[in-house]
């Protein structure tokens, strides 16, 4: 391989020729190489460990999570970080997308941003980045001029970091504290990190944000007892999760979560342990795992 050149950039023998391949052989091709993702994420599983439990030490210090990238890694950035407001009731502010090129290149692509290194320094500061804050990178090459700039700024404020990335001794390394390397390969369009590389960025987004939200006592079991009750669909998930954990009918579910203004926990707090609103409210004001809270209720 070409130093100059990242294996997300090399050709993929396996789609060689693809152009003269029908639909169905194309999908084929497509299909099975998206199969190797979920292997190739497997494998970085105790580095998404140790990112996951600095992401909780950063949360419960106070800090914030910054996700900073350019292109795809940037708007999937985006979308998982926007998502963990309603799912688990997580304050706006606490899990911070960033992408070169500012909100314009959500929608459309602007070539050139992922190159301007001082930019990322900017768009932090203009966030007030602390040293309390962890900031991670995300670069499918693992040397994106825009997330080098971040994780470089990051580091000159005390910051912890970390770098998502889809190859083996990325060039950023040497700016993170924690490196996850999912090394998905050529892609099967030449570049296209769309594709693969992608695909790995969000699944160890979705696994590393999932986690840390159940270790911040967002989850009871398997259900999302945070959800925020922002439209119909969520209004009759709240109430299936009460029912589910109480044992109370539909009818009892909402006149409790109207009572509560539509909070889950609460509500469900109250209905297991039989403890009027305002303690079971003081309670979870200190202790927001639902599960602990009940045990200290004696429910």
């Amino acid at each position: 391989m070409s130093e100059n050149r990242t294996i997300t950039e090399m050709r993929n023998p396996k789609s060689k020729n693809i152009d003269e391949k029908n639909v169905g052989e194309i999908l084929r091709i497509i299909n099975e190489e998206d199969a190797l993702v979920a292997l190739a994420v497997r494998e970085a599983l105790p580095q998404i460990e140790k990112l996951v439990e600095v992401c909780v030490e950063t949360l419960n210090s106070g800090g914030r999570v910054f996700y900073v990238g350019a292109g795809t890694s940037g708007r999937i950035a985006f979308m998982d970080a926007v998502e963990l407001v309603p799912t688990y009731g997580l304050s706006e502010g606490i899990f911070v997308p960033i992408i070169a090129g500012g909100f314009e290149a959500l929608r459309r692509s602007i070539e050139g941003v992922e190159d301007l290194a001082d930019e990322a320094q900017k768009d932090l500061m203009n966030h007030n980045l602390q040293a309390k804050d962890l900031v991670i990178g995300i670069a499918a090459s693992g040397s994106t001029p825009y997330v080098r700039g971040a994780l470089m700024y990051a580091r000159q404020l005390g910051c912890k970091t970390a770098l998502i990335c889809n190859v083996d001794n990325p060039p950023l390394a040497q700016f993170a504290d924690v490196v996850v390397s999912v090394v998905t390969g050529p892609e099967v369009i030449a570049g296209s990190t769309r594709m693969k590389a992608g695909t790995a960025q969000k699944m160890v987004l979705n696994m590393l944000s999932t986690t840390v939200m159940i270790k911040l006592g967002k989850v009871y079991d398997n259900l999302m007892v945070d959800v925020l009750v922002l439209n119909d669909k969520l209004r009759k998930r709240a109430i299936n999760i009460v029912t589910e954990l109480t044992g109370v009918d539909e009818e009892t579910a909402k006149i409790v979560l109207e009572k509560t203004n539509h909070n889950v926990k609460l509500a469900v707090l109250h209905l297991i342990s039989k403890k009027d609103l305002k303690e079971c409210q003081k309670i979870l004001s200190v202790e927001p795992s639902l599960r602990k809270a009940i045990v200290m209720l004696g429910g």
